[in-house]
């Protein structure tokens, strides 16, 4: 069984329990514990705060530390002279309830001392904000300069916005919508289920036994596909074979490779290394959730109370998040604001490989080269 931290560096997260909470859809927990990184320090009045969000199988690691050297997910927008300047900024990066990288998740003890397995509760991008909330309050942050994120992080960067208004002075949304559509939950769905329909996956309850790798890396396979253009698998795959092997072939009941299957191969390995697959049931469906207009009059209403001072950015080539659902978020939010593109042939995943292309743009619009409070 994956243990809530993988093989990170002693030192490398801190944590906070934040309490008992009862979440959106009825579930309770005792206790949750988040667990974060930092880089930079927090000023005397607690001004220069940013908040980092990561994406549905990222962590809190989002560039280099002492504690942990390894290269962050986000090395291109964070640190000493860059976009978000670590000299100057104190950046929290928590890792998301529900998941496996040290927050409380599937794989977490309950009192009694067993894994919650499949009695978890069930997880939105809204119970995510509240609690990161009860975070940064712990933390002696009563505003963030900026919060941001991609993907999944976007949407909690988004509910950051809308949710605590008074908290935010500026918002970064990279890659993401105000509201999950019809296709990217049927996308998470098929995730989800190949996860669950895993012989292994003993409803959730399979700590201790075998894990369901089978499910969690075809769910992987599924989700990769939307990551990536598909220009850009024709160019670098196309219909070559992988090395010797002959995809019409057939030896020990198994023909031979693609390169473009070995590819996803690959990415499905990497991910069985360090990811349990009821965490990934739990962030799946709490992406399939988002939507920042729920309870709030719709998309619209919502985002029109939003006061913070937005940055918003989408892949040219971006087939799971289109840049028109970043155009809807610009046209939604009072005044008149710009979606920046980052201009990148692999599709999604861009906003992690190029957000750079950005840094300036960044600064501008969200004042990062100063540490005076932003004003619409």
């Amino acid at each position: 069984m994956l243990n809530d931290f993988g093989d990170r560096p002693a030192g490398a997260l801190k944590t906070a329990a934040v309490g008992a909470y009862t979440f959106e859809a009825g579930g309770q927990l005792p206790e949750v514990t988040l667990a974060y990184e930092t880089w930079g320090t927090l000023n005397q009045d607690g001004s220069n705060a940013i908040l980092v969000a990561h994406a549905l199988t990222g962590d809190s690691h989002v560039a280099a530390t002492a504690a942990d050297p390894s290269t962050g997910w986000w090395e291109g927008l964070l640190g000493p002279g860059r976009p978000i300047d670590t000299e100057r900024w104190f950046v929290i990066a928590p890792a998301m309830v529900g998941g496996c990288y040290g927050s409380t998740g599937p794989a977490s003890l309950d009192p009694e001392g067993k894994p919650y397995g499949s009695r978890f509760p069930f997880v939105t991008i809204r119970d995510s904000v509240h609690l990161e909330a009860r975070l940064a309050q712990a933390l002696g942050i009563e505003k963030f300069h900026t919060v941001i994120g991609g993907s999944m992080g976007g949407a909690r960067a988004l509910e950051w916005a809308v949710t605590y208004p008074d908290m935010v002075e500026s918002v970064a949304v990279f890659a993401c919508g105000a509201a999950s559509t019809a296709e990217q939950i049927a996308f998470g769905q098929a995730q989800v289920l190949a996860v669950e329909n895993d012989p292994h996956f003993a409803g959730g309850d399979y700590y201790g036994g075998p894990a369901p790798q089978a499910g969690l890396g075809l769910a992987r396979r599924i989700a990769h596909i939307t990551y990536r253009a598909e220009y850009e698998l024709a160019v670098r795959f196309g219909r070559s074979a992988q090395g010797a092997e002959d995809p019409f072939g057939w030896s020990q009941r198994r023909r031979g490779r693609y390169q473009v299957e070995s590819y996803l191969d690959h990415q499905a390995e990497k991910l069985l290394k360090r990811f349990d697959p009821n965490a990934y049931i739990v962030l799946a469906e709490a992406l399939m959730s988002h939507d920042v207009g729920r309870g709030r009059g719709g998309v619209d209403q919502a985002l029109a109370g939003v006061t913070a001072v937005p940055f918003l950015a989408a892949v040219t080539t971006d087939r799971l998040y289109f840049p028109a659902q970043s155009q809807e978020i610009a046209d939604a939010i009072p005044g008149e604001h710009q979606v920046h593109m980052i201009d990148s042939p692999i599709g999604h995943d861009g906003f992690l490989t190029s957000a750079e292309q950005l840094g300036d743009a960044m600064r501008e619009t969200l004042q990062l080269g100063t540490r005076t409070p932003l004003r619409l």
